[in-house]
């Protein structure tokens, strides 16, 4: 099953979704393609006009930039998955949280995409951390 992580670029749960056979959906894949299409010419400026649009089928013209564009991203991610896995609250270390309204357009997506999704908090110390890998490997092992 492909998976959606949310922080999508966050090498723990792509790591952890790959290890238990699912495909995991993450902003490195997304980014990869666009990096190694000829139409972008200057890597990092991988936004081209059709992810303008499609950003804005998440978000109206009169949010941010910087939110539509990574909508643009993750959007159809989010439309690819069947399901997902939410970490709240992560420090900055662990992905990609610097976008709070990113972040609430992300959660709002996968609740109306209505798919198996698992929500954890991140974890603040070791017992925390194998509590947290045992639900992912429970919620993980549970999909078909």
């Amino acid at each position: 099953m492909k998976v959606f992580i949310d922080p999508p670029n966050s090498l723990i749960l792509f790591d952890l979704v790959e290890r238990f056979g699912h495909e995991p959906l993450s902003t490195m894949a997304a980014l990869q393609e666009r990096i190694d299409n000829i139409e972008v010419d200057m890597p990092p400026m991988n936004v081209t006009l059709d992810d303008v649009v499609k950003g804005l089928k998440y978000a109206g013209i009169e949010v941010p930039s910087g939110v539509r564009g990574r909508l643009a991203v993750w959007g159809p991610l989010i439309e690819e998955a069947d399901a997902a896995i939410i970490v709240d609250d992560p420090p900055f270390s662990f992905g990609c949280v610097g976008c709070e309204r990113s972040e609430l357009m992300v959660k709002y997506l996968v609740k109306r995409r209505n798919i198996p999704a698992l929500r954890l908090p991140y974890p603040g110390n070791e017992e925390e951390g194998k509590a947290f890998v045992g639900k992912i490997k429970e919620f993980l092992e549970g999909l078909q």
